[in-house]
């Protein structure tokens, strides 16, 4: 298992692109009989009309492109799975997570 502290987070659903403000987030790439699976969560989203729009929509699925802390840049999809009550969401990776 791996782990990285990202520092900028955008996503893009339904034709359109957000940059997510936070207070921090980790993305941890688990590596587990061959398969790769990956999530990122995010705490102290500031966006509630986000958080809330996605746990009311059934298309939760999002584009993803993370910067860590250490300069590498990550793309992948996922869905967005939000904690309204601790403004936090989960975004859980569907398929293969690039990097560069």
């Amino acid at each position: 298992m791996e782990t990285f502290e990202l520092i900028a987070i955008e996503i893009a659903y339904q034709q359109q692109t957000r940059h997510l403000s936070f207070t921090s987030a980790g993305l941890v790439l688990v590596s587990d009989y061959g398969d790769r699976l990956w999530y990122i969560d995010v705490v102290g989203i500031g966006e509630t009309g986000l958080l809330a729009w996605f746990g009311q929509s059934e298309d939760i699925g999002v584009e993803v492109t993370a910067v860590a802390v250490n300069g590498t840049t990550f793309r992948g999809k996922g869905y967005l799975h939000p904690n309204e009550r601790h403004q936090a969401a989960a975004i859980r990776g569907d398929g293969e997570l690039f990097s560069h």
